[in-house]
Protein backbone atom coordinates (compact mmCIF):
# COMPACT_ATOMS: atom_id res chain seq x y z
CA UNK A 1 0.00 0.00 0.00
CA UNK A 2 1.10 3.55 -0.72
CA UNK A 3 1.06 4.72 2.89
CA UNK A 4 3.43 1.92 3.84
CA UNK A 5 5.83 3.00 1.10
CA UNK A 6 5.67 6.57 2.33
CA UNK A 7 6.21 5.48 5.91
CA UNK A 8 9.25 3.43 4.90
CA UNK A 9 10.66 6.39 2.99
CA UNK A 10 10.20 8.59 6.04
CA UNK A 11 11.98 6.05 8.22
CA UNK A 12 14.87 6.00 5.77
CA UNK A 13 14.91 9.79 5.76
CA UNK A 14 15.26 9.94 9.54
CA UNK A 15 17.86 7.18 9.50
CA UNK A 16 16.33 5.01 12.22
CA UNK A 17 13.37 2.72 12.80
CA UNK A 18 13.59 3.07 16.57
CA UNK A 19 11.45 5.33 18.74
CA UNK A 20 9.67 6.79 15.75
CA UNK A 21 5.91 6.86 15.29
CA UNK A 22 4.75 7.26 11.70
CA UNK A 23 1.29 8.85 11.85
CA UNK A 24 -1.59 7.66 9.70
CA UNK A 25 -2.02 10.01 6.77
CA UNK A 26 -5.38 10.43 5.08
CA UNK A 27 -4.24 11.28 1.55
CA UNK A 28 -6.60 11.83 -1.37
CA UNK A 29 -7.02 13.56 -4.69
CA UNK A 30 -9.15 16.63 -5.35
CA UNK A 31 -9.60 17.29 -9.06
CA UNK A 32 -9.81 20.73 -10.61
CA UNK A 33 -12.99 22.64 -9.78
CA UNK A 34 -12.10 25.89 -11.54
CA UNK A 35 -9.09 28.09 -12.30
CA UNK A 36 -9.77 31.82 -12.10
CA UNK A 37 -9.24 35.13 -10.33
CA UNK A 38 -11.49 34.72 -7.30
CA UNK A 39 -10.38 34.65 -3.65
CA UNK A 40 -13.22 34.68 -1.08
CA UNK A 41 -10.75 34.58 1.82
CA UNK A 42 -8.35 37.45 1.09
CA UNK A 43 -10.48 39.41 -1.39
CA UNK A 44 -14.12 38.56 -0.53
CA UNK A 45 -16.62 39.82 -3.08
CA UNK A 46 -13.95 41.16 -5.43
CA UNK A 47 -14.35 39.96 -9.03
CA UNK A 48 -11.79 39.65 -10.42
CA UNK A 49 -9.27 39.28 -7.61
CA UNK A 50 -5.67 40.46 -8.22
CA UNK A 51 -4.18 37.09 -9.22
CA UNK A 52 -5.17 33.65 -10.46
CA UNK A 53 -5.89 30.64 -8.24
CA UNK A 54 -6.59 26.95 -8.86
CA UNK A 55 -9.48 25.75 -6.70
CA UNK A 56 -10.73 22.27 -5.75
CA UNK A 57 -13.51 20.91 -3.54
CA UNK A 58 -17.20 21.71 -3.13
CA UNK A 59 -19.10 23.45 -5.92
CA UNK A 60 -20.60 26.17 -3.67
CA UNK A 61 -17.29 28.02 -4.09
CA UNK A 62 -17.80 31.66 -5.06
CA UNK A 63 -16.35 35.12 -4.50
CA UNK A 64 -18.41 35.77 -1.34
CA UNK A 65 -18.33 33.03 1.29
CA UNK A 66 -18.93 34.69 4.66
CA UNK A 67 -17.95 32.21 7.36
CA UNK A 68 -21.01 33.09 9.46
CA UNK A 69 -23.57 32.42 6.75
CA UNK A 70 -22.07 30.22 4.03
CA UNK A 71 -22.47 26.55 4.93
CA UNK A 72 -20.51 24.54 2.38
CA UNK A 73 -22.13 21.09 2.93
CA UNK A 74 -25.69 22.39 2.55
CA UNK A 75 -24.82 24.83 -0.27
CA UNK A 76 -22.83 22.36 -2.38
CA UNK A 77 -24.31 19.66 -4.61
CA UNK A 78 -21.02 17.93 -5.44
CA UNK A 79 -17.31 17.87 -4.63
CA UNK A 80 -14.25 17.26 -6.78
CA UNK A 81 -12.57 15.34 -3.93
CA UNK A 82 -12.41 11.57 -3.34
CA UNK A 83 -14.45 11.63 -0.14
CA UNK A 84 -17.98 12.66 -1.05
CA UNK A 85 -18.65 14.17 2.41
CA UNK A 86 -15.84 16.70 1.95
CA UNK A 87 -17.24 19.94 0.52
CA UNK A 88 -14.29 21.99 1.76
CA UNK A 89 -12.49 24.33 -0.62
CA UNK A 90 -8.73 24.29 -1.10
CA UNK A 91 -6.80 26.65 -3.37
CA UNK A 92 -3.29 27.81 -4.28
CA UNK A 93 -1.50 30.12 -6.69
CA UNK A 94 -1.01 28.98 -10.30
CA UNK A 95 2.32 28.38 -12.04
CA UNK A 96 3.27 29.85 -15.43
CA UNK A 97 6.22 29.36 -17.74
CA UNK A 98 7.80 32.52 -19.14
CA UNK A 99 9.34 31.84 -22.53
CA UNK A 100 12.41 33.49 -23.99
CA UNK A 101 10.19 35.81 -26.03
CA UNK A 102 8.47 37.03 -22.84
CA UNK A 103 5.12 35.27 -23.29
CA UNK A 104 3.51 33.17 -20.55
CA UNK A 105 1.94 29.70 -20.66
CA UNK A 106 0.08 28.04 -17.77
CA UNK A 107 1.88 24.95 -16.47
CA UNK A 108 -0.45 21.92 -16.33
CA UNK A 109 -0.69 19.78 -13.21
CA UNK A 110 -0.38 16.05 -12.76
CA UNK A 111 -1.62 13.68 -10.06
CA UNK A 112 0.63 12.32 -7.35
CA UNK A 113 1.75 8.71 -6.99
CA UNK A 114 -1.07 6.13 -7.20
CA UNK A 115 -3.84 8.73 -7.32
CA UNK A 116 -6.21 9.50 -10.19
CA UNK A 117 -8.03 12.58 -11.44
CA UNK A 118 -7.56 15.65 -13.61
CA UNK A 119 -4.85 16.97 -11.31
CA UNK A 120 -5.59 19.74 -8.84
CA UNK A 121 -4.39 19.22 -5.26
CA UNK A 122 -3.42 16.16 -3.24
CA UNK A 123 -4.79 16.79 0.25
CA UNK A 124 -3.54 15.30 3.52
CA UNK A 125 -5.19 15.22 6.94
CA UNK A 126 -2.81 13.92 9.60
CA UNK A 127 -3.80 13.26 13.24
CA UNK A 128 -1.37 13.13 16.16
CA UNK A 129 1.94 11.31 15.85
CA UNK A 130 1.82 9.63 19.27
CA UNK A 131 -1.36 7.59 18.67
CA UNK A 132 -2.67 9.02 21.96
CA UNK A 133 -3.32 12.74 21.60
CA UNK A 134 -6.80 13.38 20.23
CA UNK A 135 -7.19 16.07 17.60
CA UNK A 136 -10.29 18.23 17.33
CA UNK A 137 -11.73 18.48 13.84
CA UNK A 138 -12.46 21.94 12.50
CA UNK A 139 -15.83 23.59 13.15
CA UNK A 140 -18.28 24.92 10.53
CA UNK A 141 -17.07 28.31 9.31
CA UNK A 142 -13.41 27.58 10.02
CA UNK A 143 -10.82 28.83 7.55
CA UNK A 144 -7.10 29.54 7.46
CA UNK A 145 -4.25 30.63 5.22
CA UNK A 146 -0.58 29.65 4.94
CA UNK A 147 1.96 31.65 2.99
CA UNK A 148 1.97 35.19 1.66
CA UNK A 149 1.14 36.15 -1.93
CA UNK A 150 3.29 39.28 -1.56
CA UNK A 151 6.36 37.64 -0.02
CA UNK A 152 9.46 38.82 -1.88
CA UNK A 153 12.25 37.17 0.09
CA UNK A 154 13.06 34.08 2.13
CA UNK A 155 10.39 33.47 4.78
CA UNK A 156 10.97 32.59 8.44
CA UNK A 157 10.37 28.86 7.94
CA UNK A 158 9.95 26.24 5.25
CA UNK A 159 6.29 25.36 5.60
CA UNK A 160 5.89 26.22 1.91
CA UNK A 161 8.46 24.56 -0.32
CA UNK A 162 9.38 23.17 -3.75
CA UNK A 163 11.12 20.07 -5.02
CA UNK A 164 12.56 19.03 -8.36
CA UNK A 165 11.03 15.57 -8.87
CA UNK A 166 12.85 12.69 -10.58
CA UNK A 167 11.41 11.05 -13.68
CA UNK A 168 9.96 8.04 -11.84
CA UNK A 169 8.17 9.99 -9.12
CA UNK A 170 9.24 10.54 -5.55
CA UNK A 171 7.54 9.05 -2.49
CA UNK A 172 10.13 10.23 0.02
CA UNK A 173 10.13 13.35 2.15
CA UNK A 174 6.48 14.25 1.65
CA UNK A 175 7.12 17.24 3.91
CA UNK A 176 9.48 20.20 3.48
CA UNK A 177 12.65 18.24 4.20
CA UNK A 178 15.86 18.43 2.21
CA UNK A 179 16.29 18.90 -0.71
CA UNK A 180 13.13 21.02 -0.71
CA UNK A 181 13.49 24.81 -0.74
CA UNK A 182 11.28 27.89 -0.71
CA UNK A 183 12.69 28.86 -4.09
CA UNK A 184 12.07 27.23 -7.47
CA UNK A 185 14.56 24.63 -8.70
CA UNK A 186 17.17 26.18 -10.99
CA UNK A 187 17.32 23.53 -13.73
CA UNK A 188 15.23 21.05 -15.70
CA UNK A 189 13.09 18.72 -13.55
CA UNK A 190 12.56 15.30 -15.10
CA UNK A 191 9.36 14.67 -13.12
CA UNK A 192 8.08 18.23 -12.73
CA UNK A 193 8.10 20.57 -9.73
CA UNK A 194 6.26 19.66 -6.55
CA UNK A 195 5.11 22.33 -4.13
CA UNK A 196 4.06 21.49 -0.56
CA UNK A 197 2.03 23.68 1.81
CA UNK A 198 1.85 22.62 5.47
CA UNK A 199 -0.75 24.15 7.80
CA UNK A 200 -0.54 24.76 11.58
CA UNK A 201 -1.67 22.15 14.10
CA UNK A 202 -2.87 24.29 17.04
CA UNK A 203 -6.05 26.39 17.36
CA UNK A 204 -7.01 29.04 19.91
CA UNK A 205 -10.28 27.15 20.49
CA UNK A 206 -12.41 30.25 19.98
CA UNK A 207 -12.07 31.97 16.63
CA UNK A 208 -13.11 30.38 13.36
CA UNK A 209 -11.10 33.01 11.49
CA UNK A 210 -8.93 36.06 12.15
CA UNK A 211 -8.28 39.28 10.22
CA UNK A 212 -5.07 37.86 8.71
CA UNK A 213 -6.58 34.32 8.52
CA UNK A 214 -3.53 33.08 10.44
CA UNK A 215 -3.52 34.41 14.02
CA UNK A 216 -6.19 32.00 15.30
CA UNK A 217 -3.90 29.04 14.53
CA UNK A 218 -0.25 28.33 15.35
CA UNK A 219 2.48 25.78 14.79
CA UNK A 220 3.30 23.71 17.85
CA UNK A 221 6.33 24.54 19.97
CA UNK A 222 9.24 22.38 18.93
CA UNK A 223 7.83 21.51 15.52
CA UNK A 224 10.19 21.68 12.55
CA UNK A 225 9.60 22.37 8.87
CA UNK A 226 10.26 18.74 8.00
CA UNK A 227 7.96 17.23 10.62
CA UNK A 228 5.11 15.05 9.39
CA UNK A 229 1.87 15.43 11.30
CA UNK A 230 1.19 17.31 14.54
CA UNK A 231 4.36 17.33 16.66
CA UNK A 232 5.58 19.40 19.58
CA UNK A 233 3.38 21.05 22.20
CA UNK A 234 0.61 23.52 21.47
CA UNK A 235 1.27 26.94 23.05
CA UNK A 236 -1.02 28.23 25.81
CA UNK A 237 -2.44 30.80 23.41
CA UNK A 238 -3.50 28.02 21.00
CA UNK A 239 -4.12 24.98 23.22
CA UNK A 240 -6.35 22.86 20.97
CA UNK A 241 -4.61 20.24 18.76
CA UNK A 242 -6.13 20.11 15.26
CA UNK A 243 -5.41 17.82 12.31
CA UNK A 244 -2.49 18.87 10.17
CA UNK A 245 -3.69 19.81 6.69
CA UNK A 246 -1.11 19.57 3.94
CA UNK A 247 -1.30 20.21 0.18
CA UNK A 248 0.83 18.69 -2.56
CA UNK A 249 0.70 20.19 -6.05
CA UNK A 250 2.72 18.69 -8.91
CA UNK A 251 3.39 21.13 -11.74
CA UNK A 252 4.09 19.23 -14.96
CA UNK A 253 7.01 21.31 -16.20
CA UNK A 254 8.27 18.55 -18.53
CA UNK A 255 6.84 20.11 -21.74
CA UNK A 256 9.06 23.13 -21.05
CA UNK A 257 12.32 21.21 -20.60
CA UNK A 258 13.69 22.69 -23.81
CA UNK A 259 16.84 24.85 -23.65
CA UNK A 260 15.62 26.76 -26.69
CA UNK A 261 12.66 28.03 -24.69
CA UNK A 262 14.52 28.97 -21.52
CA UNK A 263 16.27 32.35 -21.09
CA UNK A 264 19.60 32.46 -22.90
CA UNK A 265 21.43 32.97 -19.60
CA UNK A 266 19.93 29.71 -18.27
CA UNK A 267 18.01 31.36 -15.44
CA UNK A 268 14.86 29.58 -14.28
CA UNK A 269 11.76 30.66 -16.23
CA UNK A 270 8.83 29.81 -13.94
CA UNK A 271 6.64 32.42 -12.30
CA UNK A 272 3.63 32.24 -10.01
CA UNK A 273 0.37 33.96 -10.93
CA UNK A 274 1.25 36.53 -8.24
CA UNK A 275 4.15 37.76 -10.39
CA UNK A 276 6.72 35.97 -8.23
CA UNK A 277 9.72 34.65 -10.18
CA UNK A 278 11.44 33.11 -7.13
CA UNK A 279 8.83 30.87 -5.51
CA UNK A 280 8.41 32.77 -2.24
CA UNK A 281 4.74 33.68 -2.77
CA UNK A 282 3.13 30.25 -3.04
CA UNK A 283 0.27 30.06 -0.56
CA UNK A 284 -2.62 27.83 0.41
CA UNK A 285 -6.16 28.79 1.42
CA UNK A 286 -8.47 26.46 3.31
CA UNK A 287 -12.20 26.70 4.02
CA UNK A 288 -13.61 23.82 6.07
CA UNK A 289 -16.68 22.08 4.67
CA UNK A 290 -16.87 18.45 5.82
CA UNK A 291 -20.43 17.25 6.35
CA UNK A 292 -21.58 16.79 9.95
CA UNK A 293 -18.96 14.96 12.04
CA UNK A 294 -17.38 13.06 9.11
CA UNK A 295 -13.87 14.51 9.54
CA UNK A 296 -13.88 13.85 13.28
CA UNK A 297 -14.91 10.25 12.61
CA UNK A 298 -12.06 9.85 10.14
CA UNK A 299 -9.53 11.31 12.56
CA UNK A 300 -10.77 9.10 15.42
CA UNK A 301 -10.52 6.06 13.13
CA UNK A 302 -7.01 7.19 12.09
CA UNK A 303 -7.86 6.60 8.44
CA UNK A 304 -4.97 6.15 6.03
CA UNK A 305 -4.62 6.82 2.31
CA UNK A 306 -7.74 7.38 0.22
CA UNK A 307 -9.71 4.50 1.75
CA UNK A 308 -11.65 5.06 4.98
CA UNK A 309 -14.35 2.73 6.29
CA UNK A 310 -16.16 5.50 8.17
CA UNK A 311 -16.40 7.82 5.15
CA UNK A 312 -18.33 7.77 1.89
CA UNK A 313 -16.29 7.87 -1.30
CA UNK A 314 -17.00 8.53 -4.95
CA UNK A 315 -15.33 7.41 -8.15
CA UNK A 316 -12.70 9.48 -9.90
CA UNK A 317 -15.13 9.97 -12.77
CA UNK A 318 -17.78 11.38 -10.43
CA UNK A 319 -15.26 13.72 -8.79
CA UNK A 320 -14.04 15.02 -12.16
CA UNK A 321 -17.59 15.89 -13.20
CA UNK A 322 -17.83 18.40 -10.34
CA UNK A 323 -16.85 21.79 -11.73
CA UNK A 324 -18.14 25.36 -11.62
CA UNK A 325 -18.30 27.85 -14.51
CA UNK A 326 -15.81 30.68 -14.61
CA UNK A 327 -17.12 34.12 -13.71
CA UNK A 328 -14.09 36.05 -15.01
CA UNK A 329 -13.97 36.19 -18.81
CA UNK A 330 -10.26 36.10 -19.68
CA UNK A 331 -7.78 33.85 -21.42
CA UNK A 332 -5.63 31.94 -18.96
CA UNK A 333 -4.51 29.01 -21.15
CA UNK A 334 -2.94 30.36 -24.34
CA UNK A 335 0.45 31.98 -24.82
CA UNK A 336 -0.19 35.27 -23.02
CA UNK A 337 1.63 38.57 -23.32
CA UNK A 338 0.97 39.21 -19.62
CA UNK A 339 -0.17 37.22 -16.59
CA UNK A 340 -3.90 37.38 -15.75
CA UNK A 341 -4.38 40.61 -13.81
CA UNK A 342 -0.97 41.81 -15.02
CA UNK A 343 0.76 41.68 -11.61
CA UNK A 344 4.14 43.36 -11.26
CA UNK A 345 6.92 40.79 -11.66
CA UNK A 346 9.21 40.42 -8.67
Amino acid sequence: MLWKSLALALLMQHGSTQNMNIPPMMRFQCSQLVVERVDPLVNPGLVPSPHLHQIVGGNSFNASMDHQTHDLPSSSTCTSCTFSEDFSNYWTAVLYFRARNGTFKRVPQSTELQLKGNAGITVYYIPSTDNKTAVTAFKPGFRMLVGDAGLRSQGPDRKVCHRCKPVDGDGSNINCGAPDAQTFPKGFCAGGIRSVITFPTCWDGKNLDSPDHQSHVAYAKGSKANDVGPTGVCPESHPVPIPQVMYEVVWDTRPFNDPNLWPEDGSQPFVYSTGDQNGFSQHGDYVFGWKDDSLQRAMNARCTGDVCDVLKTQTTEEAMKCTVPKVVDEDIEGWLTELPGNPVLF
